[in-house]
């Protein structure tokens, strides 16, 4: 029988999981050792101590096939130890399921064997044991399954959840003019480059990017955050949030210019509100649709009582409203990716593209002008 090799995807993402691991806990991981002609995986350092870290990957979690692996991480690990100046030998199994049976047996197997090497195993499922000086903070008990009634057991997370959508703007940004996109641009190589990036925790970012390698979604061979297979992610994307928002149409108290108190009233709520959908589209320079009032994206529907509101009245079935004021269901994604033009915040453009696609007032036409000028031209990138 040949022997069974792990596959470079497994193996890319085992290595993606223990980087993740020691960004979360404050180490500066080198990622790139690699590209450097290193034979090792990872470099890791924090406050003087600096690790040669070596990876093994197996799908089964079995001690007869742990112990022979790590054993050889152990050997490949003190040999890459003795290129690097001052660095110390960790060699890591990372499995999708481990057990605390199999962490004793591993803590036995070194404490009789190799007491002096510091040695970690790694589970998708949650458990994280190691063994060695400072890295007793790695570790974490298996993750308890969650019951919900009524909810199906294994259900995925959500890809396209609120924060996913505006990390994936930030890992798109690099390819959409500035104008048209609010967020950072620079090349990011980590889950914590991305995480201080976007401003989210490092937790969120690290679980977003084992989502996207999970899902193929993840340039393996790139040194940096690359999204590829960006055709069928943009109809996953736009499929996903295909859903009803509460809105509001309204009218102004004291009629004037529209545009004017249009503008006048984003002003008054900055930060709390943008231009949205069609009237987005024709801030950005992409209109194609006309005649359909002004949407405005809010955290929250106002109350009747909202001061900030006051120069606003709910329309009646019969008028026809100024405008729609609409409760953003994403609101992280929408108000951090808006831009601003002609000193109104409107949403970006990719958010617009999302919210139209959908519109009765041939929505699906102005969706499509904008994929064409900005999505289209970037489905390849990094492919």
């Amino acid at each position: 029988m040949l022997p069974s090799f792990p596959s470079r995807s497994r193996i890319d993402n085992a290595n993606a999981l223990v980087s993740e691991l020691f960004t979360a806990h404050g180490w500066d991981v080198d990622r790139s050792a690699k590209d450097k002609k290193k034979r090792y995986d990872l470099l890791v350092r924090k406050k003087g101590q600096c690790l040669v870290v070596e990876i093994k990957s197996l799908a089964e979690g079995r001690a007869d096939r742990v112990i022979p692996m790590l054993s050889q991480a152990i050997l490949q690990a003190q040999s890459h130890a003795l290129d690097a100046d001052n660095a110390q030998p960790l060699a890591v199994i990372v499995v999708e399921h481990a057990s605390q049976s199999l962490a004793k047996q591993l803590g036995d197997f070194i404490e009789q064997y190799a007491p002096n090497v510091a040695v970690g195993l790694v589970s998708a499922s949650g458990l994280k044991y190691f063994k060695g000086a400072g890295l007793e903070e790695l570790n974490a008990e298996p993750e308890k399954p969650r019951r919900f009634e009524n909810a199906p057991m294994n259900q995925p997370a959500n890809l396209f959840s609120d924060l996913n959508q505006w990390m994936l703007k930030v890992l798109l940004a690099p390819d959409i003019p500035d104008h048209l996109l609010r967020a950072p641009r620079q090349k990011m190589q980590s889950g914590s480059e991305l995480a201080e990036a976007a401003k989210v925790s490092p937790m969120s970012a690290s679980r977003f990017l084992q989502q996207l390698r999970h899902e193929g979604y993840l340039e393996d061979s790139s040194r940096y955050l690359v999204v590829v297979r960006r055709q069928e992610l943009f109809r996953r994307w736009q499929s996903a949030v295909m859903r009803s928002s509460p809105e509001l149409p309204m009218r102004f108290l004291i009629r004037g210019p529209l545009q004017k108190q249009i503008s006048s009233l984003l002003a008054n709520n900055r930060g709390e509100s943008c231009l949205a959908l069609f009237g987005a589209a024709d801030a950005l320079g992409m209109g194609y649709v006309n005649g359909v009032p002004p949407y405005v994206y809010v955290p929250k529907l106002p109350r009747p009582d909202d001061k900030k509101w006051r120069a606003l009245a709910a329309t009646s079935p019969l008028e026809i409203p100024d405008l729609i004021v609409r409760r953003a269901l994403s609101p992280q994604s929408v108000f951090r990716g808006a831009v601003r033009q002609n000193d109104v915040i409107v949403s970006d453009v990719i958010q617009v593209w999302l919210d139209v696609a959908n519109h009765p007032s041939r929505g699906e036409e102005q969706a499509n002008l904008i994929y064409e000028k900005v999505l289209r031209p970037i489905e390849n990138n990094g492919n």
